[in-house]
């Protein structure tokens, strides 16, 4: 194969890659406005549970135990079953969390999560921040601060939950990159969803309310659906091309929960949480540049600005 051919190749690789991440944010958003239609009618722990239960069920099909053999096997079980703990936490605080804000308004305060990722990466990753960033994340909170408005109309408690959510799910992905060294994707999917099915189980009999219809039903089935597609998607797209080529392209997700949040609720995003989105993810983005330029150059003791 020619460079010129290896180069085209690369390049459809990538084309494909963000093809699959434009999609994975397709069906997420799809599965928050299915949470929060769901949150109305039932408990949104029992949507929780529809969610791990149903998507565990489901990739038993594809991936288990039995067809590949070394799935379960961790060298890091511990860290396997917290990082999924924290994502089931972060999973039933955003469902609590729809119940009060908009879809755009939760997707904006979860769009801060790189900013918690940043944070937490220095005491647990080694990879300390310099100034810019810092400066980034300062900028991003004040993006936050204008989707939130707190004092204004009194306290929000989805604001809260989200706020809850996203720590969770910093926390959640900073574990993931720690595991992520010694255990394959798969095996991680795995125990996101097996932890999931087992920490909401016990607490089911508890908030069972039978659902009022079959379409209920489907939307119960199909949150884990769509939780499984994303992963599956999001995993693929990874292997297609570098997360800093495809990291841009989850912010289009907010422009899916505006469309659907339109036609499903209603709902038309405000000035001022546009605008507190717009600062967020430009400082998200920033964020990003930052990491790409010094990558090259930083060690896993290095400070990164």
């Amino acid at each position: 194969m020619t460079l010129s051919a290896e180069i085209m190749a690369v390049r459809r690789q990538r084309l494909i890659g963000i093809g699959l991440m434009c999609l994975t944010v397709i069906f997420f958003a799809s599965l928050d406005t299915t949470a929060k239609y769901l949150g109305a009618l039932l408990d949104p722990l029992e949507v929780a549970w529809a969610r791990y239960t149903s998507a565990f069920v489901l990739t038993l099909f594809v991936s288990n135990p039995v067809t590949q053999p070394g799935l379960m096997k961790t060298r890091r079980p511990v860290l396997q079953i917290v990082r999924a703990s924290l994502l089931v936490t972060s999973t039933v605080l955003n469902f609590f969390a729809l119940r009060w804000l908009q879809l755009d308004e939760a997707l904006s305060i979860i769009f801060t999560y790189p900013f918690i990722v940043a944070i937490v990466s220095g005491p647990l990753l080694g990879e300390w921040l310099g100034w810019r960033r810092w400066t980034a994340i300062g900028v991003g909170f004040g993006g936050v601060l204008l989707i939130t408005r707190p004092g204004l109309g009194g306290f929000n408690p989805g604001a809260a939950l989200s706020l809850a959510s996203v720590i969770c799910y910093g926390l959640y992905a900073v574990l993931t990159r720690m595991v992520s060294r010694v255990d394959s994707n798969q095996t991680s999917l795995f125990f996101n969803n097996a932890v999931g099915a087992a920490v909401m189980l016990p607490i089911i009999p508890f908030v069972w309310q039978m659902p009022p219809s079959w379409f209920t039903v489907f939307l119960l089935v199909g949150i884990g659906v769509l939780g499984s597609a994303g992963h599956f998607c999001m995993i693929a797209a990874h292997k297609l091309a570098p997360a800093s080529v495809l990291s841009p392209f989850i912010y289009t997700q907010l422009i899916w929960v505006v469309i659907l949040g339109y036609l499903v609720f209603d709902h038309v995003p405000n000035e001022l949480t546009l605008v507190g989105a717009t600062i967020v993810i430009g400082s998200g983005l920033y964020l990003l540049y930052r990491e790409r330029k010094v990558g090259k150059t930083t060690t896993s003791e290095a400070v990164i600005e």
